[in-house]
Order: structure tokens, then sequence, then C-alpha cells
């Protein structure tokens, strides 16, 4: 039996400033990305609000047992080879695009922060998100 396999479009999980309805969405619409799902992380992460223009979040993983550790909303958008290429070289330090982990326990590539971004930041994970955040939630 033949079997074919269709290559996959890369998938990148945003948390912040990228989000639907926020300032940098346009980078993904731009590049013709499209929304999969709004999902949420595993419980293993912390967000900080950045000290940025425009306001950014940074999501640090802390593990499932570190005090204040949770689930943040993610949006997991779709983007061809190329987007995906552009996209990630244009991303600014202190964020950077790596491996993160979704509540279903998938791997996705996403927004990440060094930990060194987040001295001093205010630690907004019991909101639940950059969106809940930023609405006063």
């Amino acid at each position: 039996m033949l079997v074919v396999q269709y290559p996959t479009m890369p998938l990148l999980a945003v948390v912040g400033a990228h989000l639907v309805g926020q300032p940098l969405n346009h980078q993904l619409t731009d590049r013709d990305a499209v929304l999969v799902r709004t999902t949420r992380t595993a419980g293993c992460y912390r967000l900080f609000a950045l000290d940025t223009d425009p306001p950014k979040p940074g999501l640090v993983r802390v593990g499932p047992d570190a005090p204040g550790s949770g689930a943040v909303e993610v949006e997991v958008w779709e983007l061809d080879d190329a987007g995906f290429g552009s996209f990630v070289a244009a991303v600014p330090p202190p964020l950077c695009i790596g491996t993160g982990q979704l509540a279903d326990g998938s791997d996705v590539m996403g927004f990440l922060c060094e930990s060194v971004a987040v001295d001093g930041a205010p630690d907004i994970t019991a909101t639940g998100g950059w969106r809940a955040y930023r609405s006063g939630a």
C-alpha cells in the first residue's frame, strides 16, 4: 500500500501582542497566516508584563510545581514555510521562538521569553492570559 504524506505547514503559538485584536496581529495576517485554534498552554508557565512598546508579555516555562505557574491562553496559527521563516527572523530579543507545550500535551513552536527579561516585571499569570490582563479582568 502506498501511503502519501503531505507536508504540514508550520504552526506558531502566540501569547500576546500578536493575538487577534492586538497591535501586532497584522504581522501574521500580512503573511497569510490562518488562525487554527485558541487554546491554553500546559500548566507549567508564568506570564509577565514586559516594559516594551507596544506592550508585550513574556512567557517563561517554570515547571508544573513552581509557585505561581499556570496555563495561559494562546492562539495557534498556521503559516507557510516562507512566512514562518520571515516571522521568526523578525522576533526581537528578549523574546524568542521555541518549543512550548499545550494543555492537550502536544508541542508547538511559539513565543518564549528569556528569564533575565522578567526580573522585576509584573507576574500576570493569574489573569489567565494577555487578553484578560489587558482588559483588566
